[in-house]
């Protein structure tokens, strides 16, 4: 079975939910638009659903030119442009420095109103120059936006399945099975053999051409019903007994792009190392 490009997931809010389009562009840090804005709290640390679990709850839509829509439960939507560059604020994300540039005060407290928590909403800029890919597997040059550490993640139909079909056997069959959207990836691609992407280094979706850089290890965001925002112990627990690498417990796999190009649902995927 030749191998495709089932579906594409872009997060313009880090954490947020995304939007599933038929195409994208991918730029060198991932795709057009992809977790351009982000959450800081007061002492300028990024916020993600490991912290609050209702960002889950929260929508996001990209508008022409770099804009978001936002949406949530309970509050009116509201549209956030892109905020002149006049200045900038420092952050962190993970253990990354940071800088970016600060919404308006009612982008904030809109937020904020949402989690219940003192938040701040930031858009990255210049993300050719703003953050480095880990260095640790990186090329030169190589950067991201605020994704966790890589420009794209790609996961597959067939290891979801292999993962389930562990989950059903297990302690917490219960909470099973888990849709892809646990894991938050960029890519999803079909026809594959269960785990194959254990073995890849590169690979092409259409004529856009990857390099895997690492395994993704997965932390408690993935036991987190996507549309409910309460927690479970799945996939967690089960990838501990089963996908554990290196202390991490492994769920698809980070790609850095090897040039620009546009993408679509039904692209064929060519593993090519």
């Amino acid at each position: 079975m030749q191998a495709e490009l089932l579906s594409i997931h872009v997060h313009p809010v880090k954490a947020f939910r995304g939007q599933a389009p038929r195409e994208a562009v991918v730029e060198p840090w991932g795709l057009a638009g992809d977790r351009r804005w982000a959450l800081i709290d007061h002492g300028g640390k990024v916020v993600t659903q490991r912290q609050q679990p209702r960002l889950a709850l929260a929508a996001a839509e990209l508008l022409p030119g770099g804009g978001v829509r936002l949406s949530a439960p309970g509050l009116e939507p509201l549209t956030v442009p892109v905020p002149e560059p006049v200045g900038t604020v420092s952050m962190e994300i993970f253990r990354d420095k940071v800088e970016g540039v600060l919404a308006d005060d009612t982008a904030h407290a809109w937020c904020s109103a949402h989690l219940g928590a003192d938040v701040r909403l930031v858009h990255m800029d210049d993300p050719a120059t703003r953050r480095p890919v880990d260095p640790g597997y990186a090329r030169p040059g190589e950067t991201v936006t605020f994704a966790d550490g890589y420009p794209l993640l790609v996961t597959t139909t067939a290891s979801l399945d292999a993962l389930n079909s562990l989950i059903a056997q297990g302690e917490h069959a219960a909470e099973g099975p888990l849709p892809m959207n646990r894991f938050r990836p960029n890519l999803v691609l079909t026809g594959t053999e269960p785990w194959a992407e254990d073995g890849w280094s590169r690979l092409a979706v259409g004529e856009v051409e990857f390099r895997v850089a690492k395994p993704c290890g997965r932390c408690v965001v993935t036991t987190t019903d996507q549309g409910t925002a309460t927690r479970g112990r799945e996939p967690l627990h089960t990838l501990g007994r089963h996908r554990r690498l290196g202390g991490k417990l492994i769920f698809g796999q980070n790609l850095v792009p090897l040039g620009p190009g546009t993408i679509g649902i039904g692209d064929p995927v060519r593993v090519i190392a």
